[in-house]
């Protein structure tokens, strides 16, 4: 009886949260839309890199690029990178760096060939860090993004960032640090495409996306975590799919603001 008094309210509550007029697309038709793009692949026109989060010791980031590699059929252009065993953002650069330039060698010496970025929750931010001046003596390569879809990811800081912490990297995502300040001054040059599943309550819904931009949201599913299990919400990574294939996206401007709580 304990466990049916917890589980009801849970589904009640996800079947009337609000649905987004500017994200119609149901579980149920991305699944559909995904298996009709993996049997008509298309060319990606530069690599993806799919970055992984916080304690991801790649599986989320390794689903997330196997669903996109599926819908466009160009596995040898999409590349999965975790930072379980790094400690700074700094060595999360270097390690984005080094697995791209393994896979997709580029002769500038300053410069990364020209990629889209998937960024799971941190690894939004991490994008974010490739693309910029680094805040150490040593700048080396950048990442050359063109376009960086985030899930999930704290760019105006992550609410449970809050919690007592000796880890460097959430000292950093916490709200007002001078990391995120780097990172907004530093942005220039490509497009950021946030989303986020309502109830999440890791970052924060208002923080999965930079300042003045509205992220595309969609409702979390029954007694799913909005936030662990956004990685492979299968109408986020269709949207992505779609942009990525040079489809016409699910997502239509302008975005549906945040529903009020």
């Amino acid at each position: 009886m304990i466990g049916t008094a917890l589980v009801i309210p849970l589904v009640l509550s996800a079947c009337h949260m609000p649905e987004n007029p500017s994200f119609p697309l149901t579980i149920k038709g991305a699944r559909e839309d995904l298996r009709a793009m993996a049997k008509a692949p298309k060319a990606l026109e530069r690599p993806v890199v799919v970055l992984a989060g916080f304690f991801d010791p790649g599986f989320a980031s390794g689903k997330a690029a196997e669903m996109l590699r599926d819908a466009t059929g160009d596995g040898e252009h999409v590349v999965s990178v975790s930072f379980l065993t790094t400690s700074t953002f700094d060595q999360c650069r270097a390690r984005v760096i080094e697995a791209v330039e393994k896979k997709f060698p580029s002769d500038d010496p300053s410069c990364s060939v020209e990629v889209d970025v998937v960024g799971i929750s941190m690894g939004g931010l991490v994008g974010r860090y490739c693309a910029a001046p680094a805040m150490s003596a040593d700048d080396g390569k950048r990442l050359v993004v063109r376009r960086l879809f985030t899930i999930g990811s704290p760019h105006r800081g992550a609410d449970m960032a809050k919690l007592p912490t000796l880890d460097k990297r959430q000292l950093k995502m916490r709200a007002g640090s001078d990391f995120l300040a780097h990172l907004d001054d530093a942005h220039i040059g490509y497009e950021i495409v946030p989303y986020v599943r309502l109830g999440d309550t890791i970052v924060g819904e208002r923080n999965a996306a930079p300042v003045g931009v509205t992220p595309w949201w969609v409702t979390n599913e029954p007694l799913e975590l909005a936030h662990m299990q956004a990685f492979d919400d299968p109408r986020i990574i269709c949207d992505i799919a779609r942009r990525l294939r040079g489809d016409e996206p699910w997502t239509s401007a302008p975005a549906e603001p945040l529903p009020n709580k």
